[in-house]
């Protein structure tokens, strides 16, 4: 395979070789045939002025006229609460839809159908009742909060596959089928692995995408509203891949059908000499602005290039980062986000501890180890805790004295370490991936999701 190194004040094009001499003809070859193209970042990690292009209070005169057009209709036809007082909006679909570059036409198909299916499935209930245990057995096989964010103020996520073994898994898929999720949806004809992973990215656009959207970061204005994430598949087979085809897949087209715009750059560690034909099967899951996003990474490659979308204390110690965090733990916050909801770290698993008036000196293990289980949601002017415990509905609620204000140097912040990125260019979409990603009756793996 060759890197190829981006420049934004050049428009000639050098590349490397991307594996040592002693991988075999064959390797190269194959990878070979994975193509790329210029990513958005240049060489050190720093972001093109269109970075933000598309997004909110970065809208040209036009966009901003058609979005406001568009809610407008939305909320005349019930498809949109927008924020108030003390409430957040229903959801930024018209947002999302927006930036996804759908048509006024099929923006409002697509909204309507999201507000029914959200309806439909009961999202809201099912993740503020949804039981403790059955979410931390999910959220243990899908990609995991480290509690960091990128230099962006992104949200970094970690998913390594080696742990996601026959055996692991069937004992998930046993308890998925046999253990409660919430008491709101006992008679759901939705299966439960399907509903437990509603809860979890419910998590993701309730707690910590808003939660990040309040710390301090380049370009407050505009509210985050993706995810990065570290995909880790060294040491995994290709038989173990094929077993994890369906699991993957449920997330990724789940994703792709009702959580548009979420997927923001994703990093591959670790890829295998079989990942071409395993990249076959990825890249029909998601639609080809998020599979342009991708990277592959050789082992020599990740720490630098981490580095430069990243502080070295926001990815784990195991990819050359500072960050003590292993897979399976809880997140381990960095200060500012500890400011502001630190109180999640003392409350234990259950949520049933005392906070702390005085200054806690607690390890960073004992602070995971401490971390709330379990459906939260950051509403800017506290946080609410959901869920269920034995049968018994979970309800706290904790005020906080507001969201963090960036300082001129927060807003400042930008990567000066030098990378190689590698952008894989997203093979041409079929008819049928159009229809996967546009068309109201999209499926998770076979299973139309609505009740």
């Amino acid at each position: 395979m060759t890197l190829e190194r981006t420049s934004t004040n050049q428009s000639r094009r050098s590349k490397r070789s991307h594996h040592s001499h002693s991988n075999s003809e064959t390797h190269s070859r194959s990878h070979n045939s994975i193509r790329r193209t210029r990513t958005n970042q240049s060489l050190n990690g720093k972001e093109t002025p269109d970075h933000l292009q598309g997004h909110l209070n970065h809208l040209t005169p036009d966009q901003e006229r058609a979005l406001e057009e568009f809610k407008a209709v939305c909320i005349e036809k019930g498809l949109y609460t927008p924020a108030e007082e003390g409430k957040a909006a229903s959801h930024e679909y018209p947002t999302l839809f927006a930036r996804a570059g759908q048509a006024p036409l099929e923006r409002r198909k697509k909204t309507k159908y999201e507000e029914e299916w959200r309806k439909a499935n009961q999202i809201d209930a099912l993740y503020e009742n949804f039981d403790v245990d059955s979410y931390e057995n999910a959220r243990r096989v899908y990609p995991q909060w480290t509690g960091r964010r990128d230099r962006r103020g992104i949200p970094v996520y970690v998913f390594v596959i080696k742990h996601l073994t026959s055996k692991n898994m069937a004992a998930y898929s046993s308890g998925a089928a046999s253990t409660a999720t919430s008491s709101t949806h006992t008679s759901s004809t939705v299966p439960s692995r399907l509903l437990r992973l509603f809860a979890l990215y419910e998590n993701m656009t309730r707690f910590v995408v808003p939660l990040c959207s309040s710390l301090p970061r380049p370009n407050p204005e505009t509210p985050i509203s993706s995810t990065t994430n570290i995909v880790d598949i060294s040491g995994v087979g290709l038989k173990q891949f094929w077993n994890l085809k369906g699991h993957m897949q449920d997330a990724s087209v789940l994703a792709t059908a009702h959580y548009p715009e979420t997927l923001d750059r994703i990093f591959i560690i670790g890829a295998p000499s079989f990942f071409p034909t395993v990249w076959g099967w990825i890249k029909r899951w998601f639609d080809p602005v998020t599979t342009s996003k991708i990277f592959i990474l050789s082992s020599s490659e990740v720490k630098s290039t981490l580095t430069s979308f990243m502080d070295p204390s926001s990815f784990p110690k195991q990819y050359g980062g500072e960050l003590d965090w292993e897979w399976g733990d809880m997140p381990n916050l960095d200060e500012p986000a500890q400011e502001l909801v630190g109180a999640l770290e003392e409350l234990g698993p259950k949520g049933d501890g005392e906070i702390s008036t005085e200054s806690s000196n607690k390890t960073v293990e004992e602070r995971k180890r401490n971390f709330v289980k379990g459906p939260v949601a950051w509403l800017k002017d506290r946080i609410e805790i959901f869920g269920s415990i034995g049968g018994q509905k979970r309800r706290k609620t904790i005020p906080v004295q507001g969201e963090q204000k960036p300082s001129e140097t927060d807003q400042a912040v930008v990567s000066e370490a030098n990378g190689v990125v590698v952008e894989v260019t997203p093979a041409a979409t079929t008819e049928g991936e159009e229809k996967l990603v546009t068309t109201p009756e999209a499926q998770v793996n076979g299973t139309t999701v609505s009740s």
